[in-house]
């Protein structure tokens, strides 16, 4: 296919409550809309990365610095077969990976509406639907935590229940939450606040029977975390530490892990998403599909990858209106008895509402 333009749109939409997590707090989301077009066709990614240090190094105005300079003149104009192709081409430009996740996941839309599929049908996935959890983050007391959990939850739509914890704010919440909740599946996620010489945490938070830990210590720590492995019978689920195919290798050679977070922004796109798939499966590492959260055009594309075999626990991947007052596709994300149904239409399967495109756009460029 050859890109004939692209537009891109940054905007800023306002959350229902601050989300926080060990890390910092936010109120606001930002992200990048990609619009590439080919051939009458419109394929729509996302770039959504956080600000400051919330969660990496890549940042909202990074990004689109990076798709203004340098990823959308790569590929405008330019004849583009296949995903291993445009990974090449994106990898070798020497930008982060939230930036070209944008126009990866884009190219993969197109692809799927000439092949007249869903995009989720074209990724390889045969499930109809996939099961969705709850996350709930930091709070200022446990009952705020409590009454947050309990008000989604008595929807029946999520079928567990995530915890973010930190130092000083671990057992107690994790305590509480099973004695509030009973023995719904639950697990906790430290986004690396904790050292390898506080793992008395974790070998005390085995007696909760959790489904995991999720990122208990620091990305680069995967010599420690297998360590940690050792010490609890709690499995230990990396989302940080997992940023490329070789960084997944390392961790399986390690012994670092028994589960892996997979989050498109994070890993760069579609194509390396199925490569570090196939690494799991392989070597019997269970897998499910986390978000930022995104808006409805990444946290779709995630339910899309979910449908896959071996993503063996629920989405992060909730109800648009869960996290944000409004959305910028339509129809809405909709979780019915757990599940997200997957839409037949080809390609994403979503439309975008423009109306509120132009209520929350902060700066658009054109490029033909």
């Amino acid at each position: 296919m050859r890109i004939q333009s692209v537009t891109l749109t940054h905007v800023r939409v306002p959350l229902v409550e601050p989300f926080r997590i060990s890390s910092g707090a936010i109120s606001e989301k930002d992200a990048i809309l990609v619009a590439l077009r080919s051939d009458g066709l419109t394929g729509y990614g996302e770039s959504s990365p956080m600000p400051g240090q919330f969660y990496s190094t890549d940042t909202p105005e990074g990004s689109w610095r990076e798709l203004c300079e340098t990823v959308v003149p790569a590929v405008i104009g330019r004849e583009l077969n296949g995903p291993a192709e445009w990974n090449r081409l994106l990898d070798n430009l020497g930008c982060g990976r939230f930036a070209t996740t944008g126009v990866e996941t884009a190219l993969w839309d197109i692809a799927a509406q000439r092949e007249g599929k869903p995009l989720y049908q074209l990724l390889g996935g045969k499930r109809g639907a996939v099961q969705s959890g709850l996350a709930v983050g930091l709070y200022d007391n446990i009952a705020d935590m409590l009454r947050t959990a309990e008000r989604h939850l008595a929807t029946g739509r999520y079928r567990r229940l995530k915890l973010k914890i930190e130092p000083g704010r671990d057992i107690e919440i994790v305590r509480a939450a099973r004695q509030e909740f009973g023995d719904i599946p639950m697990y906790v996620d430290a986004n690396g606040a904790y050292a390898l010489e506080q793992s008395e945490i974790f070998e005390r938070l085995d007696e909760f029977g959790l489904m995991m830990f999720e990122q208990p210590l620091p990305g680069p720590a995967l010599q420690d975390l297998a360590t940690l492995r050792t010490r609890v019978r709690t499995p230990i689920c990396l989302d940080e530490s997992l940023e490329t195919v070789p960084l997944l290798q390392r961790a399986v050679e390690l012994g670092s892990l028994d589960i892996a977070n997979f989050k498109i922004q994070r890993i760069g796109g579609f194509h390396h998403a199925l490569e570090m798939l196939e690494i799991c499966r392989r070597h019997a590492i269970g897998a499910w599909v986390g978000t930022m959260p995104e808006l409805g055009i990444g946290q779709a594309q995630g339910a899309a990858l979910a449908t896959l075999e071996g993503f063996n626990f629920p989405t992060d991947v909730e109800a648009s209106l869960r996290w944000f007052r409004s959305d910028i596709i339509a129809p809405l994300i909709e979780v019915y008895n757990g599940c997200i149904n997957m839409r037949d239409e080809p390609g994403l399967g979503y439309g975008i509402d423009q109306a509120n495109v132009e209520r929350y756009r902060i700066a658009e460029q054109a490029f033909s």
